[in-house]
C-alpha cells in the first residue's frame, strides 16, 4: 500500500496555518498544522477514523475542497462536537505557482467531512496540536513524500519504487533522503534524550537491584548463622532438609513481602509524580506485575544459598556452634 504526502510523516509533521471558520466571528489567534496527504495515508499509519468519512476516489480526482481534522482540532474549536459540516479558511491557502497550486474551489474554504484519532505531530514529548488533512489534488505543493506500507522490510523496495514512479512520469525525480519510520523518528533530539534517560534510569534501577540482592543475601545469611545451633537440633531429631528451607524462607518471605506491598503502594501514591519522568503509566497492571515478580525472584535467589548452607549443617557441628 502506498500514500502522497506533502510533510505529514509522524511524530513531527505538518505546515503551521491559520484559519477562519466559516459563519463565525474572525479570530486572529486560531493556528492548526495543515497537511496535503492522499486518503491511503490513514490505514498506512493506522489512524483510524472516530467520525464522518474520507474523501472517495471521485472527490480526489476532482480536488474537492475537503478536510479531515484530528480530535484535538475538533475538542479546540468544536467543543460543542459539531465540527463535521463546518467550512474552513486558511489564510496561508494561496495560489503561488509552481510552488502550490490549488483546485478552484480550495481558497474559498475547505469542508471538514471527518474527525480522525489524534497521533504524535509536533515531536516525541510535546502535546498533540489540532491538524487538518486535505486531498493532494485540492492543494499541490513541488515537494512530496510517497508512503509505503510493507510486510518485508521496507528499504529493499525503493529500487521497485523508483520504477514505479518512473513509469508514470520519466522526468520525475526522486531523492535519496529515504527512511524507514523507525529511522525518521530516532533521528529527532527527543528520541535519543530518551535514550539516554532510559538508559541512566535502568543502569541506576540495576545498581539498586543488586544492593538490595547483596543486602538481603547478607540479612538471610547472618540471621541463618544466628540459628545455627536450632537447626543443628532439629536435623538431629529428625528434620529433613525441606523442612529447614522452609525455615528459613518463611523467615524472609514476610519482611520481602511487606517490602513490596509498600513499594506497590508508595508507587500508586506517588503516579503523578513518576508520571513526569515517563509516559508510561505506573498504573499498568503489567507493569507492576512484572516488577513484582522480578523483585520476588531476586529475593529468592537471594535466600536460596544461605538456606541450602543451613540445611545441610551437620548436627554435631549445629550442636557445638558458638
Amino acid at each position: 500500500m502506498a500514500a502522497v504526502s506533502s510533510n505529514a510523516t509522524p511524530p513531527a509533521n505538518g505546515f503551521d496555518a491559520h484559519m477562519q471558520i466559516v459563519g463565525r466571528p474572525t479570530n486572529a489567534d486560531q493556528p492548526f498544522r495543515f497537511n496535503i496527504v492522499s486518503k491511503e495515508y490513514f490505514p498506512i499509519l493506522r489512524v483510524p477514523l472516530m467520525q464522518g468519512r474520507l474523501w472517495d476516489e471521485a472527490e480526489t480526482r476532482r480536488g474537492a475542497a475537503l478536510m479531515v481534522v484530528n480530535q484535538t482540532f475538533a475538542r479546540r474549536y468544536f467543543p460543542s462536537g459539531d465540527a463535521i459540516g463546518h467550512t474552513i479558511k486558511v489564510k496561508e491557502l494561496k495560489p503561488q505557482p509552481p510552488y502550490l497550486l490549488l483546485a478552484p474551489d480550495a481558497e474559498n474554504g475547505l469542508l471538514i467531512v471527518g474527525v480522525i484519532a489524534d497521533k504524535l505531530n509536533d515531536g516525541l514529548s510535546k502535546p498533540v496540536l489540532p491538524e487538518t488533512f486535505t486531498p493532494y489534488t485540492a492543494a499541490m505543493g513541488m515537494y512530496t513524500q510517497m508512503l509505503v506500507r510493507s510486510d518485508v522490510p521496507p528499504l529493499t523496495l525503493l529500487r521497485a519504487v523508483r520504477v514505479a514512479v518512473n513509469s508514470i512520469d520519466p522526468d520525475q525525480q526522486t531523492n535519496n533522503d529515504v527512511r524507514d519510520l523507525d529511522h525518521w523518528i530516532t533521528r529527532l533530539p527527543e528520541y535519543a534524550r530518551g535514550q539516554l534517560v532510559a538508559w541512566l534510569f535502568g543502569a541506576f534501577a540495576g545498581l539498586a537491584l543488586a544492593l538490595a540482592s547483596v543486602g538481603l543475601y547478607s540479612v538471610v545469611a547472618y540471621t541463618a548463622a544466628q540459628r545455627t545451633n536450632e537447626f543443628g537440633i532439629r536435623v538431629a531429631l529428625g528434620a529433613a532438609r525441606g523442612h529447614v528451607l522452609g525455615l528459613v524462607f518463611r523467615s524472609t518471605a514476610g519482611s520481602v513481602g511487606a517490602g513490596i506491598v509498600a513499594g506497590v503502594i508508595l508507587t500508586l501514591a506517588l503516579n503523578k509524580v513518576m508520571a513526569s519522568w515517563s509516559a508510561e503509566s505506573v498504573r499498568d497492571p503489567m507493569l507492576l506485575l512484572g516488577a513484582t515478580v522480578v523483585l520476588s525472584v531476586v529475593a529468592t535467589l537471594a535466600c536460596i544459598f544461605p538456606a541450602w548452607r543451613a540445611a545441610g549443617v551437620d548436627p554435631m557441628t549445629a550442636i557445638r556452634y558458638e
